[in-house]
Formats: C-alpha cells, structure tokens, sequence
C-alpha cells in the first residue's frame, strides 16, 4: 500500500489530539499498551494503538510472549496515521531487529520523529527480558536517531552506553553519549539510583532535573511505559519536551501514590487519577 501525504503534525486537526502507541500487550494490564491507553485518556488526548506482541503477563511475571508478524504492524500503523493522524506517538516493547526495522520505516514514512517518544524496553518489571540480543543494536542505528525523546532507565542507559552508571557525573556523562546516538532529548529515569526519584534530561543544550519523593510501595509495575506514554500525550497537546516531561512527572509520582494493592506481585499504579480520584478529593471524600 502507498500512503497518502502524512496526516500528522496539525495540532486542531480534530476536536481531541491523538496520541499512537507502538507497543507489547500486557493481559495483567499495568504496563504496555494497556497502560499507555489509560495514560492516554487520562490526560485528555485520543489514542490509538499498534500492538507489536502479545504477553501472557500479571504483576509476577512474564509467562509467554508472541510476536505480532511485521506485515500485521506495518498496516495497523498505516491505518492509524492516514485516517486519524497523529500528535504524539511512543513506541514500547519491539523485541526483534525485523521489528524495530519495521517501526522506524513507518515513522520515517509518516513523518512522525518530532512527535516520538522511544521506551528503549528491554526487561519487564519482574526480571523478564523483553528486547532480544540481536534488536539492541537495530534499536540503536535504526530507532534511536528518529526519535524526539528517548527515555531509559539506569540499567538501559548502561546498555546503550556500554558501561556501569553510577555517580550524578556519570548520568550526565552518559546523557551527553546517548544523545550522540541521535536522539534530539534524552531523559534518565533516576527510579534504579537511592534517594529521592530524580530523573535528568538533557537536550543537547542543557540539563533539566525533574525530582519527587520516592514513595516506598511495590505498585510500580509499567511506570516506565506510563511515564512515556504521559510524555507523548503532552506532545500531542503541544508542550515542548520540557513542559511535556514536567507534566509526566508528576502525572506519574501522583498516579504512585495514588496506587492500590492489586495482584500478589508488582501492582500497577493508577493510572485513573485525573479522572477518578480528583472529584473525590475536592469533595473531601477521598
């Protein structure tokens, strides 16, 4: 099939933004595609999903994945860009190199790389690995200089820069690395380092610190693909990469905190927040 001319980039196109994720299934539901969509009608935009594997997953684990054939990805991107277009797009969990490839082809195709938000997602939660060995280095020269935002954590940035991060100059030192990789901003999460939850961005001219409380609580399964999904969404409703981290940050340290006990692993936060629980609290209820 041949695209016609790219439908994204025109923010007031419809009534509502819309935002893509490009992402795994989580049947638990806290991470993956399914959290991105809870994200996404959270924060008041559209969205719209590609699915990129299937995982039989709860909050203990990973126990089956099965990969999405990239002739089934291509087009469901394609069906989403050409009607719908797209404001802020994210990818998630793409665990081959024909995958990846797959990916980057249709960002490239349909303009999205100002708009992209790349989860560099490599293991779950739990331990289990979802990216294999052979798409790192596609995940490197192909997806990582189209996207607009790249967001590991500390052990990704590890993996992508080769080395152990430990000190607040090394973080730094490894933004700067990462960022020759091609992405235009690079933010990493600080949830794998002691103290308080800081989370460092860097775009090329300046670092950015974005800090919370860390709040001790195992309900943290799929906040990497929250904290993502809330960046592309502010994308879509036009902030820049600055105000579009500050507002995920704090969506994300709320919905935490906010989180309830459910599953007999790592819960998932709530992502409902904005839509559920604010009324409550201006009534005094909550």
């Amino acid at each position: 099939m041949t695209p016609r001319a790219p439908a994204t980039g025109a923010p007031g196109r419809w009534a509502t933004p819309v935002a893509l994720t490009i992402a795994g299934s989580d049947s638990g539901g806290g991470a993956g595609i399914q959290a991105d969509l809870k994200t996404f009608q959270a924060l008041g935009v559209y969205g719209a999903s590609v699915i990129t594997a299937v995982t039989a997953q709860n909050t203990l684990g990973v126990r089956a994945v099965h990969e999405i054939p990239t002739d089934v990805i291509a087009p469901q991107i394609d069906a989403v860009a050409e009607d719908l277009g797209v404001d802020g797009a994210k990818t998630g969990m793409l665990s081959s190199a024909a995958i990846v490839a797959t990916v980057g082809d249709r960002v490239r195709r349909w303009g999205l790389q100002r708009v992209l938000v790349v989860d560099p997602v490599m293991v779950a939660k739990s331990g289990d690995r979802l990216l294999r060995e052979d798409a790192v280095q596609a995940l490197i020269h192909e997806l990582l200089p189209l996207a607009e935002v790249l967001t590991p954590n500390l052990p990704e940035a590890e993996v992508l820069v080769g080395r152990t991060i430990g000190t607040e100059a090394e973080v730094r030192r490894a933004a700067r690395d990462i960022l020759e990789l091609g992405p235009r901003a690079v933010i990493i999460k600080g949830g794998h380092r002691s103290g308080d939850a800081v989370d460092l961005l860097f775009d090329g001219n300046r670092f950015h610190a974005f800090s919370a409380r860390r709040v001790e609580t195992r309900n943290t399964h799929g906040t990497g693909c929250t904290f993502s999904a809330a960046i592309a969404a502010g994308l879509a409703r036009g902030l820049d990469v600055v105000e579009a981290v500050g507002a995920a940050k704090a969506y994300l340290t709320a919905a935490i905190e906010r989180a309830v006990p459910l599953g007999h692993g790592h819960g998932p936060v709530a992502h409902d927040w904005p839509l559920s629980r604010a009324p409550l609290e201006r009534e005094g209820r909550a």
